[in-house]
């Protein structure tokens, strides 16, 4: 359904929670906006949306979503806390290629063996306008 020969891996994070950095950036990874997926989606779930406005919000978080998962699969993140402040800045076309990134903004420890990161996730277009962006919080082991 995605267009798989225009996923690019991640970097990976450090080994642990005391590893990461504030202001640290995570690349995870990029994808393309599928023209059959994206007339599949809007079929299956966005009743009235039309595929010439773009790939509707809820396939943005989608394409966030399994980024997102793809790129934390090595990571020491053990438990995703929430997802926060969601903005979606516009409908991306067919063919786009969107390239993620997470920004650490904060990280708090608690207890010996594990803590709090919150980080800024992005959406970029290839022209790097934003077209979606959260905020999450996850446990991360130490």
């Amino acid at each position: 359904m995605i267009d798989e020969s225009r996923f690019v891996r991640s970097f990976p994070v450090p080994a642990a929670f005391d590893e990461i950095q504030i202001g640290q950036v995570v690349n995870l990874g990029a994808m393309g906006v599928d023209a059959a997926a994206l007339e599949a989606f809007v079929a299956a779930f966005a009743p009235g949306w039309t595929v010439d406005r773009g790939a509707p919000d809820a396939m943005v978080f989608s394409i966030w979503a399994k980024l997102d998962a793809m790129a934390s699969t090595d990571w020491p993140q053990t438990k995703r806390l929430g997802v926060d402040a969601l903005r979606w800045m516009r409908n991306p076309p067919p063919g786009e290629l969107l390239r993620g990134r997470m920004t650490v903004m904060a990280k708090d420890p608690v207890g010996d063996d594990k803590g709090i990161v919150i980080a800024q996730h992005d959406l970029l277009d290839e022209a790097g306008r934003l077209v979606f962006s959260c905020l999450t919080r996850s446990v991360f082991s130490r």
